[in-house]
């Protein structure tokens, strides 16, 4: 009879049974279903067991670093298993640093939760790189070691970089040996670099990748220099440009172009002749192992633009340049490639006005010039531009003979004259004394730059070409007028204008000036004249050298009374000589009536 048990067949109960462990690893028929039941399935075995698998796994605390294994990794996490217990997933940004990271490395992590809702362990790589990470970082700064940083972002003056969980600095100059021009080319990439100065008390971390770019050029540079030789020509790339010079790549070592070895011709900047990153050939001029510099040329590698000027070329032929470099002494002219004339400014123009060359001419003008001297042993010409025009001085006597008139443009005034040009390269000097008549100070008083004014030839000097000139010879002198207007002796009227210490400026007839000495001032009733008082003046004296009119106002009446005075005498004297006369006809008679008629006047009074 088939037993049941709680309303349910027995029999169907253990077919039930025998079903669900079908897929065991063992025979259901081999099963013990009594000891299963009784909960002793592993039997004796059991505690063996479980201390078996326990020691396959390694117990998880929380808050603690703890060492993983990658077993997997995508585009979003990196999936981390500790000991095989349980498995926990980290964004893949906390390993951004390491782009080679794969299944089966081994990292640390930081065990924040042994399980989540979901079961899984709750880890953190960042946290666990940052609780070792200044401990390595001072470890690798002591020795010298290199490390492995991702450069996060760009910031001022440089770089922030990734090492080892802690934010450190890379200067902008530790980047590269060569200058960059493009710095977000290094942000999202790993670089090996250097720590090269730690902070303890704040915790700032500078590394530097230059360091081990100079190590290792260091070590190629010592290696090149150890097989270079003088004449030696490479290969190499321009790698930076500089207004002295080009800095050429050789392969990991550097040498220098002076910009006088780029080209045999002058240049203003080496990039006239190279670019950057260009591949060219160079010639070893120097090294120096002790300072590890080699000097290295270009120019070298072409021949000598003297070797190839043409030989017929001598002293007299004309020859077209370009002006290249000017200095106040003259200019310099191309005219091949590489072979330069000096054109001093004595030779530019037969004007004596041209003092400078840049008056003359600029840089880049193309000129005619003439050689007047080439030396091919010293790789020297000189040349002439104003021997190819007419020299207005050899026939000069013939064109301004000495007191012809010519009208002249004045050029420049000094203090003691005014230099006036006739035509280009034909100059003369007006003198101050020659400009005018009247006394003047200063020839700006005259004329002034760029005046055309009437001249007269004075005279010559052909072998300094000067020529003197004067401008107050073609007008009336002045003072054959006041000579005859105000001759010596004269009386004028005149007013006081101004005093000074010695006398007073008297104007005569309103408009002609003269002088009176103090002594000369004083008026009749003995006063001093004084300034705008009009009086009566007598000309003393004119002074033709220096322009000046002597007057007098005390002679005017002195003189007077000095007249009446002396006729005065003269009349006395006279009157003496004739009562003597008639002394000596008189006779005794009249002496006595002469004496009654006295004693009558003397008892009258």
């Amino acid at each position: 009879m088939e037993e049941i048990i709680n309303g349910v067949p027995q029999t169907e109960e253990k077919e039930t049974r025998k079903s669900t462990v079908l897929n065991a690893s063992i025979d259901p028929k081999d099963f013990d279903w009594d000891a299963f039941e009784g909960g002793d399935i592993y039997g004796a075995d059991k505690s063996e067991i479980q201390a078996a698998y326990d020691k396959t796994l390694s117990k998880v605390v929380e808050n603690e670093v703890a060492e993983g294994e990658v077993v997997s990794v995508n585009k979003r996490e990196v999936v981390v298993t500790i000991g095989g217990k349980s498995e926990g997933a980290i964004p893949v940004s906390e390993f951004r640093y390491d782009p080679d990271l794969k299944v089966g490395d081994k990292v640390e992590v930081f065990v924040e939760n042994a399980e989540d809702k979901k079961g899984q362990l709750v880890l953190s790589h960042r946290k666990a790189r940052a609780l070792k990470s200044w401990d390595r970082v001072n470890e690798a700064f002591e020795k010298d070691e290199i490390v492995k940083g991702f450069v996060k972002t760009r910031t001022k003056g440089g770089m922030i970089v990734d090492v080892f969980g802690i934010e450190a600095f890379l200067p902008g100059s530790q980047i590269d040996i060569k200058p960059i021009r493009d710095y977000d080319q290094f942000v999202n990439q790993t670089i090996d670099f250097k720590i090269v100065k730690i902070n303890q008390e704040f915790r700032n971390v500078v590394v530097s990748h230059k360091a081990l770019l100079e190590a290792e050029q260091e070590a190629k540079r010592a290696e090149l220099i150890g097989k270079l030789e003088k004449g030696q020509i490479l290969e190499g790339v321009v790698k930076n440009i500089t207004n002295y010079g080009v800095f050429v790549d050789l392969g990991g070592v550097d040498g220098l172009i002076h910009i006088t070895d780029l080209s045999w011709g002058r240049i203003n900047h080496p990039e006239e002749v190279v670019s950057l990153d260009q591949q060219i050939k160079v010639v070893v001029l120097d090294f120096n192992e002790q300072q590890k510099r080699i000097a290295l040329g270009l120019k070298q590698l072409t021949p000598h633009p003297w070797e190839k000027l043409d030989e017929n070329l001598k002293v007299g032929d004309k020859v077209t340049g370009k002006v290249i470099l000017i200095a106040d002494y003259g200019a310099f002219i191309e005219i091949e490639p590489g072979v330069e004339g000096l054109v001093h400014v004595s030779e530019m123009s037969w004007s004596p006005r041209l003092h400078s060359a840049q008056e003359f001419l600029k840089v880049g003008d193309v000129v005619d010039a003439q050689i007047l001297a080439i030396d091919r042993e010293a790789r020297k010409i000189s040349l002439g531009l104003k021997q190819l025009t007419e020299n207005p001085w050899e026939n000069i006597r013939d064109k301004y003979p000495v007191g012809s008139q010519h009208k002249a443009t004045v050029r420049n005034t000094t203090n003691f004259g005014v230099f006036a040009e006739l035509e280009d390269g034909v100059e003369g000097l007006v003198h101050i004394s020659d400009l005018s008549w009247n006394k003047i100070k200063h020839p700006s008083e005259v004329v002034s730059a760029g005046d055309i004014i009437d001249v007269q030839i004075l005279d010559f000097d052909e072998a300094n070409h000067k020529l003197s000139l004067g401008h107050k010879q073609l007008t009336p002198n002045p003072w054959d007028e006041i000579e005859a207007k105000f001759p010596v002796g004269s009386t004028v009227k005149g007013v006081v204008a101004s005093t000074t210490d010695k006398g007073a400026n008297i104007t005569l007839d309103g408009e002609t000036e003269g002088f009176a000495f103090n002594r000369e001032l004083v008026k009749e009733d003995g006063k001093q004249a004084v300034a705008g008082e009009e009086l009566e003046f007598k000309v003393v004296e004119l002074r033709r050298s220096t322009r000046r009119i002597l007057v007098s106002h005390l002679r005017t009446y002195a003189e007077v009374k000095e007249k009446a005075a002396a006729a005065e005498a003269e009349n006395t004297k006279k009157a003496v000589k004739k009562v003597n006369s008639n002394v000596e006809k008189t006779t005794l008679g009249d002496i006595d009536a002469l004496a009654a008629l006295k004693a009558k006047l003397e008892s009258a009074e």
